[in-house]
């Protein structure tokens, strides 16, 4: 304990004399002393960044750019507002809410963080399944669940569903459990610490680098290729065009003009079905920049290290540097690769003779596992297009070519982004090692937030057996993805997931606009005048933007109940906030 308040006192003396340095002296000790932001984009550089920026290349190309580093700009100021409360006040954020703010919010924020952490530890441990059977194991033990399946019938017979499912999923579940007992210790020993701690996360560094260096190698690479990236197309999808929500990447228009006239219908089925998709990737892409569980981490990992209000400045340097910087490079170059390799390109198993005729015919590999979904999605356009007798116009051959571009990418497709730069065998390898080192890292930070957020719901200490229990919460419910996911893609459920973490996010931003609001908590560090102004238009233009995103999705994914039940929670929670303020302005009798 003396150490660490020695520690302490050491960081402060160092900040004291760099801010009466100035210039290159003063961020050169801020770099050395930054931390919680480069804890922060451990778990935002995750399998779920990474997924998400793989498929808003494939359906975007370079057009949805501009989308991850606006969603972290506004995350780097709602954090950067959380830390300037945090370390003004000394106190934790959870009982904070609850006395100064609503305990309604201050509970809503709180289930919110628990619920997301077994949300997103659900895709960390499907995209671990997705490398290891199809880019790191491919012909060893995964997928060869056939015999157990013909064992479990012959002894139980098709009447017991759940010993089938259980022999269908066993190697999932497998891999997962795996996974959970590895992180599960890595998570209880991060208080003690130790060489073998420190090994483990130098190494998943190392590996997380080695392939976010691979994505920056292959766009230096198709730079100087015979047919070079088109820069131009890159730096305008920088600029944000929020009508890719309701409209598809223009790049699909020539395919949708293609069908014909007298196929208006079917245009239109398209043309919904391709915004259906890059809407989703569009909000999971933004829901992992920053998602409600780091509003939780930032603070406490600020507290956990001694800082005070002498590092308000710090926390900001520390988020743009630690976080929103390798965020956005790391990502872009992902985003970059993908387009190049995917964008309106067919998937394996499928090909046409002429690539720059949209109406050509498209051949199908009927033994490739993806003509499953190919046919799926062309199902669903004659079930849609029937006329009273049941009887679908004919499908054109642009249909075709536009179902069969929809068709999801996995792991082994994904891969592929890298093979201009390293080849197959490579590609594979460091994809698969760099996927997975990614997942460890992220559900082991996800595991000890959900630690937190119990030890800190049910009023105990960090790091005891409340905090542990708390962890194995979100390892257990996310090893157990199977039970909620039977898509053939496992890269993709993490841009499923996350587009419902997003939908929790709201109740983070809101609660802090009101929180730094709060003079009974901030008293004489309250911002005043022109500072208070900036830091609420700021504030309110990204919970603004978090809760109209979000209560948008809701009414897509589940309509009136949804939204009734959003509208309720924001009716108690102004009940209880009025009900409060009343009972502070009433004079207490003697």
């Amino acid at each position: 304990m003396e150490n660490t308040k020695n520690s302490f006192e050491h960081e402060r003396q160092l900040l004291a004399e760099a801010d009466s340095a100035g210039g290159w002296k003063k961020y050169r000790t801020f770099l050395k002393l930054s931390g919680p932001g480069w804890i922060a984009s451990a778990i935002t550089l995750g399998g779920g960044s990474l997924a998400s920026s793989l498929y808003l290349g494939v359906l975007g190309g370079y057009s949805l750019l501009w989308l991850q580093p606006l969603a972290m700009i506004l995350g780097v100021i709602m954090l950067s507002a959380i830390g300037y409360v945090t370390l003004s006040t000394g106190e934790r954020p959870f009982p904070a809410i609850n006395q100064h703010v609503s305990p309604v919010l201050g509970w809503g924020w709180a289930l919110a963080v628990a619920a997301s952490n077994v949300i997103w530890c659900m895709p960390q441990h499907s995209l671990a399944y997705g490398v290891l059977s199809q880019n790191l194991l491919p012909k060893d033990f995964l997928g060869k669940n056939s015999n157990l399946v013909d064992w479990a019938v012959s002894q139980f017979g098709d009447t017991s569903p759940w010993l089938n499912w259980l022999a269908q999923n066993f190697d999932k579940l497998a891999v997962s459990f795996v996974i959970l007992l590895l992180t599960a210790v890595i998570t209880w020993g991060y208080d003690r610490g130790g060489w073998g701690l420190r090994l483990y996360e130098i190494t998943l560094k190392i590996v997380v680098a080695m392939i976010v260096l691979c994505f920056f190698g292959v766009v230096v690479k198709l730079s100087f290729s015979a047919e070079p990236l088109e820069w131009g197309k890159i730096v305008a999808g920088f600029v944000p065009d929020f009508g890719q929500i309701f409209r598809p990447a223009t790049s699909f228009q020539s395919y949708l003009d293609a069908i014909g006239e007298p196929g208006a219908m079917a245009r239109e089925f398209w043309s919904e079905k391709i915004v259906y998709q890059q809407r989703d990737v569009m909000i999971s892409a933004a829901a992992t920049a920053v998602g409600i569980n780091m509003t939780l981490m930032f603070p406490y990992t600020m507290l956990r290290r001694g800082w005070t209000k002498e590092f308000r400045g710090l926390s900001i340097f520390d988020l743009c540097t630690g976080m929103f910087i390798p965020f956005v490079l790391a990502t872009s170059f992902v985003v970059i690769a993908s387009a190049a390799s995917f964008h309106t390109e067919l998937p394996a198993g499928f090909s046409v003779s002429d690539a720059d005729n949209p109406q050509a015919t498209v051949e199908v590999d009927q033994s490739n596992p993806k003509v499953a979904e190919f046919n799926r999605q062309l199902q669903q356009r004659n079930e849609a297009l029937a006329d009273e007798t049941g009887i679908a116009p004919p499908t054109a051959n642009a249909e075709a070519r536009l179902a069969a571009m929809l068709v999801k990418r996995d792991a082994i497709d994904l891969s592929k982004s890298l093979e201009p730069l390293t080849g197959e065998f490579v590609a594979n390898l460091i994809f698969g090692l760099g996927v997975l080192a990614m997942v460890l890292s992220t559900i082991s930070i996800l595991m000890l937030i959900s630690g937190f957020v119990y030890a800190e719901m049910l009023g105990y200490p960090p790091g005891g057996k409340v905090h542990k229990l708390g962890t194995l919460v979100a390892g257990v419910g996310g090893a157990l993805w199977p039970l909620f996911w039977a898509g053939e893609s496992k890269f993709f459920l993490a841009v499923v997931t996350s587009v419902f973490g997003f939908m929790l996010l709201p109740f983070a931003y809101v609660t802090f606009v009101f929180l730094m609001n709060s003079n009974s908590l901030l008293g004489e560090e309250m911002p005043r005048g022109g500072r208070r102004f900036v830091w609420n238009v700021l504030m309110m233009i990204a919970a603004a933007i978090a809760t109209i995103a979000a209560t948008y999705m809701i009414w897509v994914k589940v309509r009136w109940i949804g939204v009734v039940a959003l509208a309720l929670f924001v009716k108690l929670a102004l009940l209880v906030w009025i009900n409060g303020r009343r009972r502070s302005r009433t004079p207490i009798e003697s």
